[in-house]
């Protein structure tokens, strides 16, 4: 495997991207803990002694001493409080740092919040003794005044600490990542790397690979579409060898028999007319059928194509039966056909007359080339409120609910042995599969075992 493909592998791009990931929560860390850890730590503080000063300022100066009495605050906090006599409370202001009311360190601070007007006035300043910073606040409570003090630490040190931690968690996470990252990959790349190994088999011909299941649902899906398609490939070049075979045949008979009975007609008969005309008869029938062939494949191609136009008019469906059916009288008369046939007098529609002609006339042919012994096909259309039902049913056979759907197929048979048929091709029901897709026409096919089968479709009424 060359570089550009180990880069643009699972396994690389696995790797590279939980090293990403496991970086940014890293750096994201860094700047949350080390580079703004005072500016939270001071949002925090002073957060805090603004909701102090807030819970204070709303009080009533009779009720002040109680109300911070019984306030909840931070152990790093201190309060005093000035009453209208001048007389000072502390809270709190034994704790290591507080300024309040020692040494006079605050006095000019202090000064600074009474000459003020603010009800509540900040003021953030250095702490003379340990050189941190520290804040103060001033809050009016009536004719006196409330002092919070709180130190802003100084958090150079847990910084120094935190940094420390960060090395030893950065090598931590960056090892584990290219463990997870490795094993991940791996689980993931190794049943993508079968399939596309067995799909290549695929693509080579071998229909007998089988797609394994995995435990990762997207895999599954694309292991049974892929067990799906191998399916249908395996069973579409059976058909094609199935349609090379039949076509070759369907080829070869009538051009055998035109070649025989020219032959006859050049050695044997050409001195007797009546022998000589009945086997050019012979020879424009075979030649008469060979052409139906090569006109089906023709025709069967262009639809698929969808390059054959669908010209719609309207016309009588019964006129056209009738005029369909005359082309059996012959087998009717030599063979003793019998077709049944019951339709209103007049069934007028919106179609392509002559696709619509290629459909009965195809559907008969099938019905004629699969009946039974008594050798009877039914033509039954009937008038429903919204659309005409048209049936063509033979009495043969049937067919088996496993091969339903593929009878529509190009040359599908279910016996292996190709005959030859007593009318037209083995193209006629793909042929009318396609044209009533092409009209949007509803279709199908009903079958009963040892009774025979009915194709159907559906014609719309044309609209008022």
């Amino acid at each position: 495997m060359n570089t550009k493909k180990k880069l643009n592998s699972i396994n690389f791009k696995t790797l590279s991207y939980l090293i990403l990931f496991s970086f940014g929560i890293l750096v994201l860390l860094w700047i949350t803990q080390i580079v703004f850890l005072n500016v939270f730590y001071e949002k925090y503080q002073e957060d805090n002694l603004i909701k102090l000063a807030n819970e204070i300022y709303d009080t009533d100066e009779d009720d002040i001493i109680e109300k911070i009495e019984g306030l909840t605050f931070d152990p790093n906090t201190c309060i005093a409080y000035v009453d209208k006599n001048n007389m000072t409370y502390y809270y709190n202001n034994r704790i290591n740092g507080c300024m309040l009311g020692k040494n006079g360190a605050l006095n000019k601070y202090i000064l600074e919040i009474e000459s003020s007007n603010e009800d509540l006035k900040p003021i953030k300043l250095i702490n003379p003794m340990n050189k941190s910073q520290s804040l103060l606040y001033g809050v009016k409570v009536g004719r006196g005044r409330v002092y919070l003090y709180t130190m802003l630490e100084d958090m150079n040190s847990t910084t120094s600490v935190l940094k420390g931690q960060l090395i030893y968690i950065v090598i931590i996470v960056l090892v584990l990542a290219i463990t997870i990252s490795f094993f991940l990959s791996r689980k993931i790349s190794k049943p993508i790397v079968n399939i596309t190994d067995k799909a290549k088999k695929l693509a080579e011909g071998n229909y007998d690979v089988k797609f394994d299941k995995t435990d990762i649902l997207e895999i599954d899906e694309l292991s049974d579409t892929l067990n799906y398609l191998e399916d249908e490939i395996s069973k579409t070049d059976e058909y094609r060898r199935d349609l090379m075979a039949n076509v070759s045949h369907d080829l070869k008979t009538p051009l055998t028999m035109i070649k025989a009975y020219a032959e006859m007609v050049r050695d044997i008969s050409y001195k007797d007319e009546e022998k000589r005309n009945a086997n050019l008869n012979v020879i424009i029938d075979e030649s008469n059928r060979l052409n139906i062939l090569v006109n089906d494949i023709l025709e069967l191609s262009k639809l698929q194509a969808n390059s054959a136009n669908i010209e719609k008019e309207e016309f009588d469906l019964i006129t056209e039966l009738n005029e369909i059916l005359k082309r059996y009288d012959i087998i009717k008369e030599t063979e003793n056909y019998k077709f049944i046939v019951k339709t209103p007098k007049k069934v007028l529609i919106n179609a392509d007359k002559k696709r619509l002609s290629q459909v009965l006339y195809n559907l008969i042919n099938n019905a004629i080339n699969y009946t039974g012994s008594d050798k009877k096909v039914y033509i039954t259309i009937t008038d429903n409120k919204k659309y005409y039902h048209v049936e063509i049913k033979d009495t043969g056979k049937g067919i088996d609910k496993k091969d339903i759907n593929h009878i529509w197929d190009k040359y599908y048979k279910k016996e292996k042995n190709h005959k030859r048929n007593v009318v037209g091709t083995g193209l006629g029901l793909s042929i009318v599969k396609n044209i009533l897709v092409n009209h949007n026409f509803n279709y199908g096919v009903n079958s009963i075992k040892d009774k025979g089968s009915t194709f159907y479709f559906d014609i719309p009424k044309i609209k008022d």
